[in-house]
C-alpha cells in the first residue's frame, strides 16, 4: 500500500514542480530498503535518479478530519538538482497562512506550500532540519487545510539516519 500511494504521490509531485514533464516518467519507484519507520525508494526519470525516504504520519489530529494520506519525504537527485530535500505531502490542499511548521524539540522550521505539499525555503534550513532529524526521535508538524482546519501530525524519526545514509549511497 505504501509503495502504491508513494508512486501516485511522487508522480504528481514531480509533475507539479515541472522538473520533469509527466510524459518523461518512465517507471514506478523501486523499494530498496526499510529502516524502522522509514522506507527508501529509487526512481529513474529522464536520465536522472531520484532517491527518497518516506514515512507516514504516526498520529493525525484532529481525529474527526479527513486527512487522507500524510507523508514526510526526504529526496535527493543524483544530478545534484536537490540533496536531502525534506517535504510534507498531505491528502488535502494546504493553506499558506499560517505557514506549515515543523518542530523537533525546541527547534522550529516554517515551510512554504504548493497545493498539498510543503517545503523548506532555504538550503541551510533544510540542512539544519536534516541534522535535527538525525538526532531526534520524532517531529511534530502543524498545518492549516485550505478549508481552515488546523491539523497536526507526529512523524517518527526512527530509522531516518540509516535511510538517509542509503539515499546517499544509491544517489551518488
Amino acid at each position: 500500500m505504501l509503495r502504491h500511494v508513494l508512486t501516485i504521490i511522487l508522480t504528481s509531485s514531480l509533475a507539479a514542480t515541472a522538473l520533469f514533464p509527466l510524459s518523461a516518467i518512465a517507471e514506478e519507484p523501486t523499494a530498496v530498503a526499510t529502516y524502522r519507520d522509514w522506507s527508501v525508494f529509487v526512481r529513474d526519470i529522464s536520465g536522472d535518479r531520484i532517491c527518497f525516504a518516506a514515512t507516514e504520519a504516526k498520529d493525525k489530529s484532529p481525529k474527526s478530519a479527513n486527512h487522507g494520506d500524510v507523508f514526510f519525504l526526504v529526496a535527493s537527485w543524483r544530478s545534484g538538482a536537490a540533496k536531502n530535500q525534506p517535504s510534507l505531502m498531505t491528502g488535502y490542499a494546504l493553506k499558506d497562512a499560517p505557514e506549515p511548521a515543523v518542530r523537533i524539540g525546541s527547534d522550529k522550521w516554517e515551510m512554504y506550500i504548493s497545493e498539498n505539499e510543503a517545503f523548506i525555503e532555504s538550503a541551510s534550513d533544510e540542512e539544519r532540519l536534516i541534522k535535527a532529524m538525525r538526532r531526534g526521535s520524532d517531529m511534530r508538524i502543524s498545518a492549516m487545510s485550505a478549508r481552515g482546519t488546523a491539523t497536526s501530525y507526529i512523524i517518527s524519526l526512527l530509522g531516518i539516519s540509516a535511510a538517509l545514509d542509503r539515499i546517499e549511497k544509491d544517489c551518488r
